[in-house]
């Protein structure tokens, strides 16, 4: 077990740039996973975070905050009117050398991204890891939440976790929240701002959205955010594992068409998640059950792919998947 900890940090190392910036995935897949997206980077820190790797995350984060002040002109239109348009909201993903926006069309309005930068920050402050060097820094952070004002979070539209069609959802919702809570003792929030957004996120749970009742996204409100109360959080997981689980992973939603062959693509990433919340949870056989799954859909190398295709030992070219090796590496920390 050793041996497959010490591979799984080794991995996550190879996928993190020179900037302290992480792809999604290995630098020469064909896919643009080779990009740096928002909340990957959170999500990859995670990993990190669990060894005690505390330099590696410091790096990543204040790299997140570098590419916020290079687009901090951008900020301040979204601030001074809400965007109209999906290419005036920040942006999803970045060269990982330049942090320059990769502009194509795309799902680009992703409000838990922006969440989960707030939530973590605030979130390694207050554990005593320090990722806020001067003023600029808490001046960016500052106008975070002027921008998530702005676009009105609690009942804007937007491409969700998955980058996929407009509408509200309960994951970004709930993501944002969370980040709003935890900077509060950092930046100046108006409690009216989270207030807004509680009281629409329990409005939509414990559907994720109008159009999807059970989604893989709601498992982050109940790891890393913490957002949901004792019967919000039975029911997510109750959905989630009668509905969405399968042999190699988890469906990410009922009718998914990304790597849809003969049936929805089945996410490995939503095994080690299982597993880190059953453990909070304490759970333990809960909690071994999903690490057991999660070891066996490892491939030879110890990696964790993005997907399988459904019923198939054959998965997608987006290997390792950065994120999934970090919940890994969470599931199998202390």
């Amino acid at each position: 077990m050793i041996k497959i900890i010490a591979k799984s940090i080794q991995i996550l190392k190879s996928l993190q740039y020179p900037t302290g910036l992480f792809g999604a995935s290995k630098i020469s897949v064909t896919t643009g996973y080779n990009r740096a997206w928002l909340r990957d980077n959170v999500y990859e820190a995670l990993g990190f975070e669990a060894v005690k790797s505390f330099k590696n995350v410091i790096k990543t984060y204040r790299a997140l905050l570098n590419i916020l002040l290079k687009h901090e002109d951008k900020i301040d239109s979204a601030i001074k009117e809400k965007p109209n348009a999906a290419f005036k909201y920040i942006h999803a993903r970045y060269d990982p050398l330049t942090l320059n926006e990769i502009w194509e069309e795309w799902g680009n309005k992703q409000n838990d991204a922006i969440g989960a930068i707030l939530f973590k920050i605030g979130d390694l402050e207050e554990k005593g890891i320090k990722i806020i060097r001067n003023k600029n820094d808490l001046r960016i952070l500052q106008k975070l939440v002027h921008y998530l004002a702005s676009i009105e979070y609690w009942h804007d539209k937007d491409n969700g976790m998955w980058e996929e069609n407009e509408e509200i959802h309960a994951s970004s919702v709930g993501a944002c929240v969370a980040g709003l809570k935890k900077i509060s003792k950092i930046v100046d929030v108006p409690k009216e701002l989270i207030k807004k957004g509680q009281e629409i996120l329990n409005k939509l749970l414990p559907r994720e959205s109008e159009t999807k009742e059970v989604d893989l996204a709601l498992l982050s409100l109940i790891y890393p955010y913490n957002v949901v109360n004792k019967k919000q959080r039975d029911q997510i997981l109750k959905n989630v594992e009668e509905k969405l689980v399968r042999k190699k992973g988890v469906i990410r939603y009922i009718g998914d068409k990304y790597y849809n062959v003969n049936g929805e693509a089945e996410w490995t990433s939503g095994l080690p998640w299982l597993a880190i919340i059953y453990k909070q949870l304490n759970k333990p056989d809960k909690y071994a059950h999903y690490m057991r799954k999660t070891i066996e859909v490892m491939n030879d190398e110890g990696e964790l792919p993005e997907l399988y295709f459904a019923k198939a030992s054959k998965y997608n070219e987006n290997c390792p998947l950065g994120w999934a090796q970090a919940l890994f590496l969470v599931m199998m920390s202390e």
